[in-house]
């Protein structure tokens, strides 16, 4: 029997009642059972300065970097932000890409999705951290895109999702998500996937 798949979560909105928390927390429920998630707390990391790392990391930094050792991949919603990645999330992401050399992402499978009330759905965000990433050495899933405009009701708080065909495209994209991770750990794929 194969291990388990440990992933972490990074939400780019500090919102507890965000559209982004909703999703995500949609796409952990959908998930096969053999992948499992931390939400990794990123509201709580101070602004990156290249000069604190002089006497290591920060306390909730070196808590966040542990996070992210443990996981084999990595499931990023965000919102978007004035066209591009919050503020928070890009912050977090600076945060592990230092010291120089020794880049706590490199490796690490991961998808991205994204949610908005506007029609648009996060799309320039997601092109921006597609970016971040590619020069992070993340390698990242490219099909299917999670781009959701997200009506009233269409996703609780806890991750119930109200329109069959929303869940369906999830249930795909956390299917795909789960082969992207498996491939990349160990060179295989779920059977079913």
């Amino acid at each position: 029997m194969r291990r388990s798949l440990h992933v972490a979560v990074l939400v780019g909105s500090a919102r507890p009642g965000s559209l982004n928390r909703s999703l995500a927390r949609a796409l952990t429920r959908l998930a096969d059972a053999e992948l499992s998630f931390t939400f990794c707390r990123i509201d709580d990391l101070p602004l990156f300065d290249q000069d604190r790392l002089a006497g290591g990391f920060p306390l909730p930094v070196a808590r966040f970097f542990d996070e992210v050792q443990a996981a084999d991949g990595l499931l990023i919603v965000t919102p978007e932000h004035n066209r591009s990645i919050t503020a928070l999330l890009k912050n977090a992401l600076d945060w592990l890409s230092r010291p120089a050399g020794a880049n706590a992402w490199t490796g690490k499978p991961v998808a991205i999705a994204g949610a908005s009330a506007g029609r648009l759905g996060t799309v320039a965000a997601q092109q921006h951290l597609r970016a971040i990433l590619g020069y992070l050495d993340m390698p990242t899933m490219g099909q299917p895109e999670a781009y959701l405009y997200l009506t009233p009701d269409l996703i609780s708080p806890e991750g119930e999702i109200a329109d069959e065909t929303t869940q369906v495209f999830l249930e795909g994209y956390m299917r795909k998500f789960h082969r992207w991770v498996r491939q990349h750990v160990d060179g295989t794929a779920p059977a079913d996937a």
